[in-house]
């Protein structure tokens, strides 16, 4: 089992960002995720200054896609930090926020087979390769070739992880990744996934496949504490959630609506109030130290080989890294 951090870049400023990196290296905490999106920190920039400011950590963007990023763009982006951090960059990467992406006009069509061909054609470039005409649709790119950056030890190569959901996308990140970074908390999400991706993984005699579980985490010694700073979460969570999900986790439809509506009056007084445990429980892993750890060993033995503590972490970010550094990892 493996550890991972998420940070977005948007509620808390690039320096604090490093720091809170540091605190997890210190932690034994083994990846360091950064969010990107288009109104945050851009996460290049982020990564770049927390490659610098620690020795040990992995880190790299969780996620891009290739709407708003190409495969040449990322896999510089890629050759660099690795350069810069020696040898610790991993590259997250996806079919992209289909909710966000008209808003800076861009449709996001054809998602999964335009990640598909951008994840070839990344390791092509980061594999010194010039890449000719190949008859792809998206990116049939015409002699493209790095010659100016450090290309990674060919052996390593790049670790690329496919954040993922739907079962197109698990299948595929089975097929060409070398981890999926999957948005979940809970066991019963992962008896659905993992299958799909060892399925698909099995097809190609792909081994050491690494399974993310990204999750929603919220620790701290007062259980109410922990639990309530999670119900925005679970809330935005629940809100865009297809009604399969839902009925899944055994949620109440109606209540669901509810939040939705509130959600969209940012009435969150009333968010608050309709949030309760089983919406918590579906999406999130909020609690003392001691529930934490036990909810972690569930999706290790659902299968997770690596646990990603993401958003919002606990009341107090500070508090919250080192008590998982302390309970869980």
């Amino acid at each position: 089992m493996t550890y991972g951090i998420e940070f977005v870049p948007g509620n808390v400023n690039v320096k604090q960002v490093v720091n809170f990196c540091k605190l997890a290296e210190s932690k034994d905490i083994d990846f360091a995720w950064i969010t990107n999106h288009y109104n945050n920190r851009h996460c290049y920039a982020v990564l770049a200054a927390v490659a610098q400011a620690t020795s040990t950590i992995k880190m790299g963007p969780g996620i891009m896609n290739s709407f708003t990023d190409t495969p040449a763009a990322m896999a510089s982006f890629f050759c660099t930090l690795n350069e810069i951090s020696d040898g610790r960059a991993t590259l997250g990467i996806g079919p992209g926020d289909l909710s966000t992406l008209p808003k800076i006009a861009i449709q996001g069509d054809k998602p999964v087979a335009r990640l598909e061909e951008a994840v070839v054609q990344i390791r092509k470039l980061c594999a010194g390769e010039q890449v000719n005409k190949s008859g792809m649709k998206f990116f049939d790119y015409d002699g493209a070739k790095l010659t100016g950056v450090t290309l990674p030890d060919k052996k390593k190569g790049v670790p690329i992880y496919i954040g993922a959901q739907g079962p197109k996308v698990l299948e595929l990140a089975g097929k060409v990744g070398d981890g999926a970074l999957i948005n979940a908390s809970n066991p019963k999400d992962f008896h659905i996934a993992i299958p799909i991706i060892k399925k698909a993984s099995d097809a190609v005699g792909k081994k050491n496949f690494d399974i993310g579980a990204y999750t929603a985490m919220s620790i701290d010694r007062s259980e109410k504490k922990a639990r309530n700073a999670a119900k925005i979460v679970a809330a935005f969570i629940a809100a865009g959630s297809p009604e399969a999900l839902l009925t899944r986790h055994g949620l109440d439809l109606n209540n669901v609506a509810k939040i939705k509506a509130a959600l969209g009056k940012f009435d969150f007084k009333t968010v608050g109030e309709l949030v309760g445990d089983k919406e918590i429980d579906a999406f999130t892993i909020a609690g003392t130290p001691e529930m934490v750890k036990a909810k972690c060993d569930d999706l290790t033995k659902a299968g997770v080989t690596q646990i990603i503590f993401g958003s919002p972490l606990g009341p107090d970010m500070t508090t919250s890294i080192r008590l998982l550094g302390k309970y869980v990892v």
